[in-house]
């Protein structure tokens, strides 16, 4: 089969498309998948360019994200036939083998029936930041069905965050995000979001307490990391909730975060594959299955913008790299 194999640790030129060895079901409820798409997602910027979780384990290949029809099934299948259209988030860390492929298998636990609203780009697109916002919003910040929680979003025209307007909004909560462009902020409130903040022209601390009335929001979600993180903490109010998708830098102030005395969250829905917690990822398939459900009601939409050939991943590399995307970006195989 042809695949994009990573041969080494470095810029997109090690993004190599060859024929490797077809692979096949190991185990009774693993199923052989023909894939039709990808997802792009940073997390793959990141291992090309450092290094996998087992770079000893080079080459490797990339992709956390795919969706494709089912090929064939092991003797103990019983979620999913051949012929069925899937949607999943599994390998891609250097433990299993990604997306970036023609085909792969996976155990049906981990899989979803794909969304028939969806076409396979779309859905390939979903998978990571579907269950990134959800585990972020519902689980770690604990958002209710309420039409007075007040929440900011960073990064809201990005993967995660245009996931994460629809998610908030879906609780009925009030949404205010930020974003750099007029086009972004217009994208974001198509989606819902009550205010856009123009960040480059805007205060977005003064914005958010000024929009609650000075009070702070009550759930901040941050995508983009660094001393954003910090820079956010008063615009929180007092006991309110921060999580972030990234990790903090070693020089931040927590001075500020203790006063308020807000919770403090990370979200890393990689977690359960990088530990081969089974029960955890049984539970982000089941997240998937919920979203399929909102994406075919029409109460949640995924944005790609971007389609390349899987021959090109190196270059949509590049232009996730730019950092300046809108939506997603698929890889049509």
């Amino acid at each position: 089969m042809r695949a994009i194999l990573m041969t080494a640790a470095g810029d997109p030129n090690v993004l190599q498309l060859v024929d490797v060895q077809e692979p096949t079901i190991q185990s009774p409820t693993e199923m052989l998948v023909r894939l039709k798409a990808a997802g792009i997602n940073p997390i793959d910027t990141k291992l090309r360019s450092r290094g996998t979780f087992q770079p000893d384990r080079l080459p490797s290949i990339l992709g956390c994200d795919g969706a494709g029809i089912v090929e064939a099934i092991g003797a103990d299948v019983t979620k999913f036939k051949v012929g069925d259209e899937i949607y999943f988030c599994n390998g891609g860390l250097g433990l299993h083998q990604g997306n970036y492929a023609e085909l792969t298998t996976i155990d049906e636990k981990f899989a979803a029936h794909k969304p028939k609203s969806l076409s396979f780009e779309e859905a390939a697109a979903a998978p990571l930041v579907l269950i990134t916002a959800w585990e972020a919003l519902y689980d770690r910040s604990n958002l209710q069905s309420s039409t007075s929680c007040n929440v900011l979003i960073h990064a809201g025209a990005g993967g995660v965050g245009h996931v994460a307007i629809q998610l908030a909004k879906l609780r009925g909560a009030n949404v205010c995000t930020t974003v750099g462009s007029e086009a972004k902020g217009r994208f974001a409130r198509d989606l819902g979001a009550d205010l856009a903040i123009a960040y480059k022209q805007t205060d977005f601390v003064q914005a958010a307490i000024a929009w609650t009335n000075g009070e702070g929001v009550d759930i901040a979600f941050d995508t983009v990391g660094g001393k954003l993180i910090e820079q956010t903490f008063p615009a929180v109010k007092v006991y309110g909730d921060l999580v972030t998708i990234l990790e903090p830098p070693t020089d931040i102030s927590w001075k500020v975060a203790r006063t308020r005395n807000l919770r403090f969250s990370f979200e890393l829905m990689l977690t359960p594959m990088l530990l081969g917690n089974t029960a955890l990822q049984i539970l982000q398939a089941k997240i998937l299955s919920e979203c399929a459900i909102l994406f075919d009601t029409g109460k949640l939409k995924i944005h790609v913008s971007d389609v390349f050939p899987l021959a090109d991943v190196a270059k949509a590399h590049q232009l996730l790299e730019t950092g300046s995307m809108t939506g997603k970006i698929a890889i049509a195989i």
